[in-house]
């Protein structure tokens, strides 16, 4: 299975969004999800930044540093206390727990066997109905992601990971669910649980765009300079490198993100499945750099790769705007025109 997996990371991205300046990672991305620079949220980031341990208030407090020192067993207040003593009122049976969530209901035509064959065998390890109805969940992540319907997506997600928590592609899914809706915490979460389960490294293009996400691009290029990341494959190593350059950017290093993609972009296939995005993102560095006129071309360059609508290149150079139609009304000479035809509608002489 992790051939098959690895085979599809070649040619595939996971369906998820992007940073705005990154372009799109994955297909089915909509118009308002592409690529675009520096509007991304930010989240995760107290008032003057982060702060580590010993920042926190009255610094870190160790074991004997709690109220009244370390309290043992008989020390509770009022001693030890029973079973039935646990919560008020007693015991409380299996009627008095919390009702669980409803899932989200699922399309009828949605079927499990729509569901990408890689991703379809990771669960098989499941019973067969709760394989079958996480599945179906997943088909309906992968349409509401289409729709730009971000809540239903997650609504799905969630529902699948419920299901069918240990299985990593189902992690996968609720992590670029979450990066899609730029919840950079939670997606870089999941992604590290999947990454943990699935023993592959596929996803550290993502991770370190999360970490950019938090205001910490440092970090990211700490992943992209990392000993996994050299194993990757073509399509991550050109995601990475992205990545990467966008950091340099947030760094004030526009010199050296304009370096780090130059010869991939000027060498690259207009053809390959990145292409769009990676002329974009080349195109972005120049402008940071100060390079508008080179910036101009390698956006026209991006949008003419762009067959999928993946970036917002034809935006930005006005090309996909539909010319203006001013209705200018009935003038002088068609009322002069209507009262000179005849009675057979034939102009008049």
């Amino acid at each position: 299975m992790s051939d098959d997996r690895r085979e599809r990371r070649d040619g595939e991205r996971p369906r998820g969004g992007g940073r705005d300046d990154r372009t799109g990672r994955g297909p089915g991305r909509g118009r308002d999800d592409r690529a675009r620079r520096d509007d991304r949220p930010r989240e995760d980031r107290g008032a003057g930044g982060s702060r580590g341990r010993d920042d926190r208030q009255g610094g870190y407090r160790g074991r004997d540093d709690r109220q009244g020192g370390y309290r043992g067993r008989d020390d509770r207040e009022g001693g030890y206390r029973g079973r039935d003593d646990r919560t008020a009122g007693g015991y409380r049976g299996r009627e008095d727990r919390p009702a669980r969530t409803r899932e989200p209901e699922i399309p009828e035509d949605i079927e499990a066997r729509q569901l990408d064959k890689v991703l379809r065998a990771e669960l098989l390890t499941l019973s067969k109905d709760n394989a079958e109805g996480t599945a179906r969940h997943l088909v309906a992540v992968g349409r509401a992601l289409d729709e730009e319907d971000f809540d239903t997506a997650l609504a799905h997600a969630q529902a699948a990971a419920k299901r069918a928590g240990r299985v990593a592609g189902v992690r996968e899914t609720l992590g670029v669910v979450h990066y899609r809706r730029g919840e950079w915490t939670k997606a870089l979460a999941e992604f590290r649980t999947a990454r943990r389960l699935s023993g592959l490294d596929h996803l550290l293009p993502l991770m370190a765009d999360a970490e950019r996400g938090l205001g910490r691009p440092e970090r990211a290029l700490d992943l992209a300079s990392s000993p996994e990341a050299t194993r990757l494959a073509p399509a991550e190593r050109v995601e990475m490198a992205i990545v990467v350059s966008g950091a340099r950017v947030d760094l004030g290093q526009t010199a050296a993100a304009v370096q780090h993609l130059r010869d991939l972009a000027r060498a690259g296939s207009p053809q390959a499945p990145w292409a769009a995005r990676l002329r974009y993102a080349y195109a972005a560095a120049l402008e940071a750099d100060g390079r508008t006129a080179e910036a101009q071309e390698w956006y026209r360059l991006a949008a003419e790769a762009d067959s999928l609508g993946e970036t917002d290149a034809a935006e930005l150079l006005g090309a996909d705007e539909e010319p203006e139609l001013i209705d200018l009304g009935e003038g002088p000479d068609d009322e002069d025109a209507g009262e000179s035809s005849s009675v057979d509608g034939t102009p008049g002489r």
